[in-house]
């Protein structure tokens, strides 16, 4: 969850959009899309706090300047906090295939989880259920295409690491929500790490950047890279997530790119 300052009056949520919402809880922390009418991607998040009334008090709260369109409880009941046709504040600073303002070009999902620092625990299979049904029904009414549904992680991969490695995507991707291939085994080999430099790294850099990664492309595996390593490796490659570019996590990447459909994988991002 992350900052947004630019609130627009505007009357809030007061219908919900998919059939799926139990209650709608309205948010004030919500403003006009810009240069976007519909939205093109879904981001997911774990609240990271220890209830779901307390994630959903503070997304409603005006002096926190956050919210998201909703909320999954462990039990599997969905809030609606903000109409999918305003910008909700939930993605912050990010960056994926050019784009900065993910704002307003997203829909962003909160599940109730306390996340990292309480040790990462399962999401319960109920509330996954949930999540799965309503991304399926979010990203079919917008045309969201399945590349687009994207960790918090995926873009800030300096501030966040949510919903996590113990999220259970292959799940979500089998029921067909969002982009998926079977990771490659770890194993020995090269690798790329912090401080290498040249060609090879360039090379991982661009993949990572075609596949809307927001990475410079210069040859120098820095501190960013690393995030942005790290962030993969927490939505594709999760037996192991340590910023270390192994060939396991590079294949992977090979893979993912040459899994996407023509239209998206024959041009690099902006």
């Amino acid at each position: 969850m992350s900052a947004d300052q630019s609130q627009h009056p505007h009357p809030d949520c007061t219908s919900a959009d998919s059939g799926l919402v139990s209650r709608i809880i309205a948010s004030p922390n919500h403003g006009e899309r810009k240069g976007v009418t519909t939205p093109d991607c879904l981001i997911l998040h774990y609240t990271g706090m220890p209830s779901g009334s307390g994630a959903i008090s503070w997304l409603c709260d005006p002096a926190s300047q956050v919210s998201c369109h909703y909320v999954v409880e462990e039990d599997g009941a969905v809030f609606q906090l903000v109409s999918e046709q305003r910008r909700a504040w939930h993605a912050g600073r990010g960056h994926w295939a050019g784009v900065s303002d993910i704002n307003s070009h997203s829909i962003g999902i909160e599940i109730v989880n306390p996340g990292h620092d309480a040790g990462a625990p399962p999401f319960p299979e109920v509330q996954i259920r949930s999540v799965i049904d309503l991304s399926t029904d979010i990203c079919s009414r917008n045309a969201i295409r399945p590349e687009r549904v994207l960790a918090h992680s995926d873009i800030a991969p300096a501030r966040k690491r949510d919903p996590g490695e113990s999220f259970p995507w292959e799940t979500l991707h089998a029921a067909g929500v969002g982009h998926l291939v079977s990771p490659a085994p770890l194993g020995s080999g090269r690798f790329f790490a912090r401080g290498d430099a040249g060609q090879p790294v360039e090379a991982l850099q661009a993949m990572l950047a075609l596949y809307g990664y927001g990475v410079d492309v210069t040859g120098q595996f820095d501190e960013a890279t690393e995030h942005v390593v790290r962030a993969f490796q927490r939505h594709f490659r999760r037996d192991r997530v340590d910023g270390v570019a192994d060939s396991s996590t590079i294949i992977t990447l090979r893979d993912l790119i040459a899994a996407l459909p023509p239209a998206v994988s024959a041009k690099p991002s902006a």
